[in-house]
């Protein structure tokens, strides 16, 4: 619901205001602005209301109207008192918009798995902003909650979720480039969500809860085409009919392209003070934690990124071995993603080709042509550079991967603080683990392949390619697979390599000894 209902409220003002009368006339104008998304039914059935409010509009949303719409046997029992919106026209051709989103609701039905449930309640939460139907997006607005809790009910589990007094900011401009560039924030304090699962076929049975004194969300983009968005939904709706859209199948390549490239980039973070997680193992903790992402939009040459950060990490001891402990993360800084994503491509020539008149409307043919286009375009996975710290103890790696011809090509660098640390422990630790006792010898002969920078970091270049090689800080590792020619002798199996002593990174050199 906390989605659908701002999507209400942004299409709810399309059209600019044209009169700063309230009246019945004003009202049947914003119901047909809003028909044009949702459809004159949704009005007929309820769903939708508007009417003249002393100095604004009311815009009603009755969910509870659309399920008892449906057909005699009701998939699910729903409770939800209608929700409003006052809108009122400025001078500038802007709304002013506000709500009380104040709730108490619940829903049930049944599925495949079982009964399944849900009840949400909101204290006291209320919402003001500023509309621009000329961007199709919220220039200003804030919200606000007492709080809030929510409790889901499945056949073997259940969640319940509960959270303090929260508030939340939008702002939008025009983009230099065309659409909207918005920020938006949120901060919900004492955020609990308890999590139960019971499942008596598998023999799991455990709680677990976690727990932030502050939740924050953090959220930005640029060149948001609002209006052609809203310009797709307007004709989704007007072209419901399957032969109509087929007639109509011209405007609808037009609107996509209309379309790209969705956004130009959209960033976001969620944020978490001393999160916690209490499990049947013992406590998990960082005193801070985040997650982050960022997608630009259909374009030649896209990236796509994500990011996890921790600090003050802690990690149940009771259940490691311990020797371990001195190895055990306390700070996580981890950054991947992917680079030379050629989406625009792919996306203009499909929206070129597809003809809703056959069956299906792309052929598998032109579904591989497109993915072979795709990847010779060389789009790779990225590794930015990440960190994985405890004490005197620093991991960092960065790299990256592409796929010529379907295989692997990649470099990575792996640089280590207090390596020597890493294998004292391990050393500890071969004294009573036989297995570790085997694998310790292993930890010195990395050592071995190593390479001392000025700092004392021991670093390694490992570059593996797509014909199978291997090599570290340049030394062969594995040379080359075979070539495989259908018995044309032109291999003898052997696996070594022609013997010219190169390679594709500055010479093969000799088998790499510890």
């Amino acid at each position: 619901m906390k989605r659908i209902l701002p999507l209400v409220a942004a299409l709810a003002f399309s059209a600019p205001a044209v009169a700063q009368t309230i009246d019945s006339q004003g009202a049947k104008q914003l119901s047909d602005n809003l028909a044009r998304y949702f459809g004159r039914q949704a009005f007929d059935k309820g769903v939708l209301k508007v009417s003249a409010e002393g100095d604004a509009y009311k815009i009603s949303v009755d969910i509870k109207a659309l399920v008892n719409a449906l057909p005699n046997e009701k998939p699910l029992k729903f409770d939800l008192a209608p929700y409003a919106l006052m809108v009122k026209p400025r001078s500038d051709g802007s709304w002013d918009v506000a709500s009380d989103f104040s709730q108490s609701m619940s829903f049930e039905f049944t599925g495949p798995e079982g009964p399944q449930s849900m009840q949400l309640t909101v204290k006291d939460g209320k919402g003001t902003a500023v509309y621009d139907p000329s961007l199709a997006a919220f220039t200003s607005g804030a919200s606000s909650m007492a709080g809030m809790a929510m409790t889901s009910r499945q056949a073997k589990q259940q969640a319940d979720v509960t959270a303090g007094a929260g508030t939340a900011t939008i702002a939008a401009t025009k983009s230099a480039n065309g659409g909207v560039d918005f920020t938006a924030t949120q901060k919900v304090s004492s955020f609990v969500e308890k999590i139960t699962v019971d499942d008596p076929d598998s023999g799991m049975n455990f709680p677990l809860t976690l727990k932030t004194p502050e939740l924050s969300v953090d959220a930005n983009g640029k060149g948001v085409r609002t209006k052609p968005l809203l310009d797709l939904l307007a004709f989704a709706v007007a072209n419901e009919d399957e032969a109509k859209l087929k007639a109509n199948q011209a405007e609808l390549k037009t609107l996509l392209q209309a379309a790209l490239p969705i956004w130009e980039r959209i960033d976001g973070n969620y944020g978490f003070k001393d999160f916690e997680v209490e499990s049947p193992v013992g406590k998990f903790g960082a005193k801070q934690f985040s997650t982050a992402f960022g997608m630009d939009g259909v374009s030649q040459n896209g990236k796509v990124n994500y990011a996890i950060k921790a600090s003050g990490l802690t990690i149940p001891q009771q259940m490691l071995p311990g020797w371990s402990v001195a190895l055990l993360p306390t700070d996580v800084d981890l950054n991947f993603g992917g680079a030379n994503i050629d989406l625009d491509t792919m996306a203009k020539k499909a929206i070129e080709a597809f003809d809703l008149n056959k069956n299906p409307p792309l052929s598998d043919e032109f579904g591989d042509a497109l993915v072979t286009d795709f990847l010779a375009k060389t789009p790779k996975f990225v590794l930015g550079h990440s960190t994985v710290k405890n004490g005197d103890i620093e991991v960092a790696m960065e790299g990256e991967m592409t796929f010529p011809d379907k295989k692997p090509d990649a470099t990575m660098t792996v640089d280590v603080a207090g390596y020597d640390k890493i294998v004292q422990a391990l050393q500890e630790g071969a004294k009573s683990d036989q297995q570790l006792a085997q694998a310790f010898p292993f930890a010195l002969a990395v050592k071995g392949f190593g390479k001392t920078l000025p700092d004392g970091r021991l670093e390694w270049v490992i570059n593996t390619k797509a014909d199978g090689s291997v090599t570290v800080n340049g030394a062969m590792l594995k040379p080359a697979d075979a070539v495989q020619d259908d018995g044309a002798g032109q291999d003898d199996g052997s696996g070594e390599d022609d013997g010219t002593g190169q390679d594709d990174n500055g010479g093969a050199g000799a088998k790499l000894q510890p």
